[in-house]
């Protein structure tokens, strides 16, 4: 069984270092999506200072993203693609960090107390299968080192997840 261990935040990057490290191990040899995302869910919820909010949502019939595993208050469950941080990253396949989501047009206000939200794409074989989505009640609590180092905790989930996560 994973046990946690501190992780002595020196800075972003040994920080980043050693949760790549402790996500591997978390995910170990466990291959189902859904297992694995609230495993990471809730990991990254009770690492990561200031955040409010980390989940998944999943892509389903192409069209919808609907929610999955995830730790915070309760969410939207379903957003179309272009709509909102989560719908333009999965349509465009790239992560968008939003300093302000206040400023962000149309932006899905799920939590009125968020202020900065993290989403990144999951793709697997060239294949859209959701977004990671955090938030933050703090403005700009996301940086380009937050955004690097939870692209490369995304990848290891999807990597560590065989079952395509659909409708």
């Amino acid at each position: 069984m994973f046990q946690p261990k501190p992780i002595e935040n020196a800075g972003k990057a040994e920080f980043y270092r050693d949760l790549t490290e402790q996500v591997n191990a978390l995910l170990g040899d466990e291959r189902d999506g859904i297992a694995n995302a609230a495993n990471l869910s809730a990991y990254l919820f009770m690492t990561l200072p200031a955040v409010s909010w980390v989940g998944f949502y999943f892509l389903h019939a192409n069209a919808e993203l609907v929610v999955g595993p995830f730790q915070g208050k309760p969410a939207c469950v379903r957003i179309a693609l272009g709509k909102g941080v989560c719908g333009k990253a999965a349509e465009r396949r790239q992560s968008i960090l939003v300093e302000d989501v206040h400023v962000f047009p149309g932006h899905i206000a799920c939590d009125s107390a968020s202020r900065s939200e993290l989403v990144i794409p999951l793709i697997k074989e060239g294949e859209l299968l959701g977004v990671l989505d955090l938030d933050s009640p703090d403005l700009a609590r996301f940086d380009a080192e937050d955004q690097a180092g939870l692209k490369g905790i995304a990848a290891i989930y999807v990597r560590a997840s065989d079952r395509p996560i659909r409708a």
